[in-house]
This record gives C-alpha cells, structure tokens and sequence, in this order.
C-alpha cells in the first residue's frame, strides 16, 4: 500500500504566534487574492469566510445577508496561536497549519494530505497560495485599510513568444506586482509547469494576464495598442526603467497628463503616466 499523498509549505511573517494565527483565521477575506480563477464560482464571490472553533467552516460567500455560499472545509483542530487544521468538504484533502515561533516573528508552516486512493480537486491550494498571499498580506496590513481590494472591472492579456521572461521582465523592469511565484523554467513552460493558462501580474487593483502568443511573432507596426500604467513617481520610475536596459520611445511629456512611452522586451509600448493624488493604489 501506498503512503497517502502530501505536499507543504512555509512562510515566515513579522508577528507573534498568536496574531499570525487571528489574522490566518479573521482576516481571510483580506489576504485572499481576488483572481479570475481564485474561487470555485469567482462570479458570485462576495467574501472568503473562516468560522472559528473545532466545526467551523471555511466558505465562500455568495450572499452576504444570508451567508449562503460553498463551504469549502470543516474545522478539525483550532489551537490560536498553535495549529489549526481542517478537512475538505470537497475532495480528500486534509490540511494542517501551524504557527511556530520564529526569529522573525513566525513560521507558518502547511501541509496538506491526501488521502490513499483519494481525490486533489483543489484542496491542496492552500499550501500554495498562502505563502505569496498571506506573507504580502502581513508585510503591508499595519499601513493598509482593513477593507476589501477587488479587482478592477477590466483587464488586460498580451501575448508574448516568451511569456515566462516577459512575465520576470515586466516585473523587474516595469515593477508589477506578482500575487503568486513567477514561474523560473524557460520558455515555452510545458503545459502544466506554472498551473495556469497564463501568468497574472497586478498593478493597483488592475490585472494584467500573460500569455503564450498563438502563432509567429508579427510585426508591432503600425502601433494599434498602447496600454497605460499609472505610477505615483513618473520621474523615479523613469530612472529605474532606463537603468534596467528598456528603451525610452518618448521621454516625459506634459499635455493635460504627465507621461513618457518605454519598449517592453519583445518592443510592445507602454505609456507610465503621473496618478493623481486620489487614484488608489
């Protein structure tokens, strides 16, 4: 017979057992990414849901007033501050959480199980998502409002021949965030290397999607699309696109806004214009 199945993860973050363990529990909703494919029903999500105490459920809301959703899990061991553990509702997964005294605060460590002969139907998300979510979510909550960021009612997919190192580029060079681990293989990743059809970046509450382009690479001229970024520095950003290498097609421009126009690695544009003081982050 085979051992069942398991897989684990770690982070630490900058807080003492026993808060890294309430905010873990209370502040769900807040450290879950809001993403197209973030949920089980992401159309009808309203809110990420963990009820205290050995019972509780761990829910996706699809209905605020009445509480009616998915439930997702079932509380099997609450220990604050300790461990916390819980069976999936819908597959045979079992996952375990514990807060482990750290140099730096704490090590939340997870673990998930699945059991023999049973089924992974996205259980197991957990272990990989929370160490980007729950960690980023811990590095900036002291200075971020305690309310929800959704995502922004439009996104963007480009198409690049190399979408892994357009991904790692527009990080580094353009500065988008990543909510999850940016995929390291070479291009082109084989399919199931990164877990999706395309790679999410985020800049304020807009997601950008990269995907492998379908067919050859075509010529970019005649410009037909252009996309914006708003940054709050337009000059330092300028700095540090020009010291990563990019090329600078327009340098900063005054007409109404304040922008300049830069080349990403596979020569698409990109116009960074100055935000206002009101535009959130």
């Amino acid at each position: 017979m085979s051992d069942p199945r398991s897989g684990s993860s770690t982070v630490e973050v900058a807080a003492d057992p026993l808060t890294a363990f309430t905010v873990f529990t209370e502040e769900l909703d807040l450290w879950w990414v809001r993403g197209p494919i973030n949920a089980y029903d992401s159309g009808r999500l309203v809110e990420m849901r963990c009820e205290p105490g050995v019972g509780g459920r761990i829910l996706e809301v699809y209905d605020a007033e009445s509480g009616d959703g998915l439930e997702l899990a079932r509380i099997t061991a609450w220990e604050p501050g300790t461990r916390l553990a819980w069976s999936s509702s819908l597959d045979d997964v079992t996952i375990e959480v514990r807060f482990e005294p750290a140099p730096g605060g704490t090590l939340v460590r997870l673990e998930a199980t699945v059991s023999e002969g049973g089924e992974d139907r996205g259980g197991s998300s957990f272990v990989r998502v929370a160490p980007p979510w729950f960690g980023a979510w811990m590095r900036r909550r002291e200075e971020a409002p305690r309310e929800l960021h959704d995502r922004a009612r439009v996104a963007l997919t480009l198409r690049y021949v190399r979408p892994a190192a357009a991904a790692r580029w527009l990080a580094d060079v353009f500065g988008f965030d990543a909510p999850s681990p940016l995929p390291e293989g070479e291009d082109p990743l084989a399919g199931g290397d990164h877990g999706f059809p395309w790679v999410e970046l985020r800049m304020g509450n807009a997601s950008l999607m990269i995907e492998p382009l379908a067919g050859p690479p075509v010529d970019h001229t005649p410009v037909t699309h252009e996309a914006w970024v708003f940054v709050d520095d337009l000059e330092a950003h300028l700095a540090r696109v020009r010291d990563a290498g990019a090329t600078i097609v327009q340098d900063i421009r005054k007409h109404g806004f304040t922008s300049y126009v830069a080349l990403d690695l596979e020569g698409r544009r990109w116009r960074f214009a100055q935000a206002r003081p009101t535009q959130p982050r």
